[in-house]
């Protein structure tokens, strides 16, 4: 089970590694990577906007250029960015502008936050492949960008499928998420 998300939100720490992910709802986004081996901590928040500390009002009232996000800290020996960046595609409508599922504005597009080069070239392979599988007809919407600055969600956020689950189940159901990702990638590829 992942450490508390508020733990390593700044530096993985040694022999670990950060992967940022925006992919609408970070609530959603959260389970996903929350019980993999080798995922240290998996913390919501906001990043690649401008304005500085950000409260959840102010992100999704928008405007502030930050998308919801994940970042998960991770130990490489026990699992791989590749895997990380495979749970994450198979997590989000990559053909979605602006918007994921029920949720519209910049704040709710899908984004990879790479760190590093090698990050960025292995994000750019996985999205490059997508787009040769011929499963999509529109082009893959999701950016790649440079991580930014990251701001830790407020408490009652963070592992909040856990906290609320029946609220957490409730807006899946209602938002279509698992719906649209069946419909996506297929009953047994889709991760949630």
């Amino acid at each position: 089970m992942a450490a508390h998300p508020s733990e390593n939100a700044a530096a993985p720490g040694a022999g670990r590694e950060m992967a940022t992910f925006a992919g609408g709802c970070f609530w959603c986004m959260v389970p996903p990577f929350d019980q993999l081996k080798g995922v240290v901590s998996v913390t919501s928040g906001y990043t690649g906007g401008h304005v500085e500390n950000p409260t959840y009002q102010q992100v999704t009232g928008g405007g502030t250029g930050h998308a919801e996000a994940v970042r998960i800290v991770y130990d490489p020996d026990l699992i791989g960015y590749d895997k990380l960046l495979a749970i994450f595609w198979l997590n989000i409508d990559p053909v979605a502008i602006n918007r994921q599922f029920c949720d519209s504005g910049e704040q709710y597009r899908s984004e990879i936050f790479y760190h590093g080069e090698t990050q960025k070239r292995l994000a750019e392979e996985s999205k490059a492949a997508i787009e040769k599988s011929g499963r999509f007809r529109e082009p893959i919407a999701t950016k790649i960008t440079a991580a930014s600055e990251f701001y830790p969600a407020e408490d009652y956020h963070q592992d909040f499928y856990k906290k609320s689950p029946v609220r957490y189940k409730f807006y899946r159901y209602l938002c279509g998420r698992d719906q649209r990702l069946e419909e996506l990638w297929g009953k047994a590829q889709a991760g949630h």
